[in-house]
């Protein structure tokens, strides 16, 4: 995106946000150790010092029986040198603070049952208050009220965001080894399709073998599926959103034995079969070891879906049975000509810029609709996460990684769209010879418009349409190297491609 771009977004943001995430450090009289959670506060009412070494550690004063809106809601004493927990309701932020900073306290902790809001006031307001105030949701107060003691102590920080998160590292390893190893893999098998043929293994290799052309009818069908899907999304996300995660089991499932296969196959000695039976499915007498393998690509995904809100570890099940789904889709779904790629990724990059930039000015919160289906809307009754991302935990910690996103995510779109392309391009190097050429250009093209997504990401500190710079980057590099190698119009129209093909 262009620099005035940049500065608009910024200028549209600056305006909606009046409110940061902060963490408030609750931990006891005789430990050292604490834990952090959560807070929105606005600095517009006091500012909170961005190291916990600096920040004062207070006694915290649990009033959350009351909602402190009146001077009888204040215990005899006050609250010298405390810092009151109350609930929200009932009066504004500004009377709440008011009233706690009368009677000496040095902060206020308000719990919210609702999502979290701005705690806003007027200038004058901002003036006459000089302590901090922030929400704290309700969950977090229970947990608090559980895990600590009566003598608890809490400190207010607010640490600067870290620019980059190692955990890009790891995501763009997936992507740009998935998009490599899914496009080398679907091109080689046309190569080898031919000698396939003469085969005669049992229907699950013969399975295997299928693949579909992509037709521009079909590209328009499936464009105008994602945009109602997600719209649907968008207004019925608890409904839907179950859905959505019991067909991602049973697709992985699918990918998952499809990639594994291959290994099993070659196992020596491993070929028994089922005896002859009238059970269905089973009549056919399939091996053994493809029993076996798909109870386990079964088992995996029914272990995900159970564990799948455990986020130390399930993340790891998830991007595993996702990467396994997108090589089976690559290998699967082929794009017969450039002309077809080039509609493909253009289209897409319409919708991806759409439902993410221009959709904030429709909804009536504000939020982009992409970002909201993807991150799972803050106000779900469910809190499912639907998981058609890639999904790694944020490495480093900061109030953002704590309140908002502990996971960056990469979209399975993002892989497959531009790993569509990589394919097409491997394909069209091993039917004319051209050493790998155009599939190498492609792939590290890909992989720099990965780099300038996350740039984007950390400049823009908003959620991005990773196909507004991976398209651009993808397209004009093979167009580039098609003229450079003055092989376009056969590389545009796929000329030898789809005739060699269609003699296998």
């Amino acid at each position: 995106m262009r620099l005035p771009g940049t500065l608009v977004w910024a200028a549209v943001l600056i305006q909606k946000v009046v409110a940061e995430y902060g963490m408030a450090h609750f931990s006891e009289k005789d430990r050292s150790k604490g834990k952090d959670y959560c807070i929105f506060f606005n600095s517009q009412w006091a500012r909170l010092p961005q190291d916990l070494g600096k920040a004062s550690r207070l006694q915290l004063h649990d009033l959350t029986t009351s909602v402190l809106c009146l001077p009888s809601d204040v215990p005899e004493g006050g609250f010298p040198n405390q810092i009151p927990m109350v609930m929200r309701g009932n009066c504004t932020f500004y009377e709440k603070v008011r009233l706690a900073q009368l009677n000496g306290a040095k902060g206020l902790l308000i719990v919210s049952k609702d999502r979290l809001a701005p705690p806003a006031g007027n200038k004058s307001q901002y003036e006459e208050i000089d302590i901090p105030v922030a929400l704290l949701s309700y969950t977090d107060m229970l947990d608090i009220s559980t895990s600590f003691g009566e003598g608890r102590l809490v400190a207010m920080y607010a640490p600067d965001e870290p620019v980059v998160d190692y955990n890009m590292v790891i995501i763009f390893i997936m992507a740009v080894g998935t998009v490599a190893v899914g496009g080398y893999w679907a091109g080689s098998r046309d190569r080898k399709k031919r000698y396939m043929k003469h085969k005669r293994d049992d229907g699950v290799e013969k399975q295997d073998e299928e693949t579909v052309d992509v037709t521009p009818i079909m590209i328009c069908v499936f464009v105008v599926m994602c945009c109602s899907m997600l719209v649907l999304l968008y207004y019925f996300y608890d409904s839907l959103a179950i859905w959505v995660i019991g067909i991602f089991c049973l697709a992985s499932s699918v990918g998952l034995y499809s990639c594994l296969w291959p290994f099993v196959r070659r196992i020596p000695r491993c070929n028994c079969r089922v005896p002859e039976n009238k059970l269905p499915y089973l009549h056919k007498r399939p091996e053994i070891r493809s029993l076996l393998l798909s109870a386990f690509c079964v088992g995996v995904s029914v272990t995900w879906m159970v564990f799948r809100n455990e986020d130390q570890w399930a993340w790891v099940l998830q991007d595993t049975l996702g990467i396994a789904f997108c090589l089976y889709m690559l290998k699967t779904v082929r794009l017969p000509t450039f002309k077809a790629c080039t509609l493909l990724l253009s289209v897409l990059f319409i919708y991806d810029v759409f439902f993410v930039f221009i959709t904030p000015f429709f909804t009536k919160s504000g939020e982009s609709i992409m970002v909201e289906v993807a991150a799972g809307p803050s106000d779900s009754s469910t809190h499912e996460k639907l998981p058609m991302v890639l999904k790694v935990p944020r490495l480093n910690s900061s109030p953002q990684a704590l309140c908002d996103r502990p996971f960056s995510l990469l979209g399975f779109g993002d892989v497959l769209v531009p790993g569509l392309l990589v394919a097409y391009c491997h394909r069209f190097d091993i039917l004319t010879q051209s050493s790998r050429i155009y599939f190498v250009a492609c792939t590290v093209a890909y992989g720099f418009g990965l780099l300038i997504t996350f740039v984007a990401l950390a400049l823009m500190q908003m959620g991005q349409p990773a196909l507004l710079y991976l398209v651009p980057c993808t397209l004009l590099t093979c167009l580039a190297v098609a003229l450079w190698r003055r092989e376009l119009p056969q590389f545009w129209t796929g000329s030898g491609l789809v005739v060699n093909t269609s003699l296998i």
